[in-house]
């Protein structure tokens, strides 16, 4: 598949062709252009939102644990208003492995990757296991 954008002309007709994927983010789909073309991607194209946030909570919460600002997860719970079996879930992305992270960060997660898929279940602590099951 031709990488670059192409016009060609077919008779009386103009063809344009932009090589593009699809890509599911959040239950939805979007249209992902290849590196290099001109446009500033919008900050919905580069990165999912829910996964940002939760990650940025994450690693908020994890430093006032380490700091001792606050004595245990209940007291995250109550001051945020949320439950507490919700803020395990989201410490538990601070376990995800750097590459993993910074690919989410970047907007470059696999296709269909959700906050739900990364708080279903027991995050695996082998990286490489991560990758595989995530889709890395």
């Amino acid at each position: 598949m031709n990488k670059k954008p192409t016009i060609t002309r077919d008779g009386d007709c103009i063809v344009v062709h932009i090589p593009m994927t699809f890509k599911r983010r959040g239950g939805r789909k979007e249209i992902i252009v290849p590196q290099g073309l001109e446009g500033k991607p919008s900050i919905k194209q580069t990165a999912q939102n829910a996964i940002l946030v939760a990650v940025a909570r994450a690693f908020r919460w994890k430093e006032l644990v380490e700091s001792g600002r606050v004595k245990n997860l209940a007291e995250i719970a109550r001051a945020n208003r949320v439950d507490g079996s919700y803020v395990s879930r989201i410490l538990d992305l601070t376990l995800l492995a750097p590459d993993i992270i910074d690919a989410i960060l970047d907007g470059k997660e696999p296709s269909g990757l959700s906050l739900a898929m990364l708080t279903k279940k027991q995050i695996p602590l082998v990286w490489e296991e991560q990758r595989q099951g995530f889709g890395f």
